[in-house]
């Protein structure tokens, strides 16, 4: 081994492991998207798996649910999904091959109800439209000439 490779090792392993959980976290999703709307009827308008955080151990996979719908509609779709949770997992371990087939956690995500709910306040408060932002190809020559 060359000399100073072996500081590097560490900073690798954790680089290869972050890669393994993101291909994991994708993986699962993709997985259990298909199984949830193959297996699963809702009331709601839609519901979508929108994350997956698989743990490093592998053992326990936190699942954020966006539901557009009211808010009985978003609690029956998670416990719709919580009350389906064993098949899924028993299915999810037929499609995917890991060490562990991890516990699903279903959490609803309201980061798109957070992002609707800031953009009403912004268009309450009237604020004027910001200029729009000059590009080089748009000035004359003479300012061109000048940068």
């Amino acid at each position: 081994m060359p000399p100073g490779s072996a500081a590097r090792l560490p900073a690798q392993r954790s680089t290869s492991v972050k890669n393994r959980l993101d291909r994991v976290n994708e993986l699962i999703k993709r997985e259990l998207s298909d199984l949830v709307r193959r297996e699963i009827t809702f009331t709601a308008k839609l519901v979508t798996l929108q994350q997956v955080d698989v743990t490093p151990d592998l053992k326990h996979a936190h699942v954020f649910v966006g539901v557009i719908g009211t808010t009985e509609e978003q609690k029956q779709a998670l416990n719709e999904l919580h009350d389906h949770r064993q098949r899924l997992q028993n299915e999810l371990s037929k499609r995917v091959v890991i060490k562990w087939t991890p516990q699903l956690h279903f959490k609803l995500d309201t980061a798109g109800e957070r992002g609707d709910r800031i953009l009403n306040i912004l268009d309450q408060l009237g604020l004027p439209e910001p200029p729009p932002a000059e590009h080089a190809d748009d000035l004359p020559e003479k300012d061109q000439q000048d940068r």
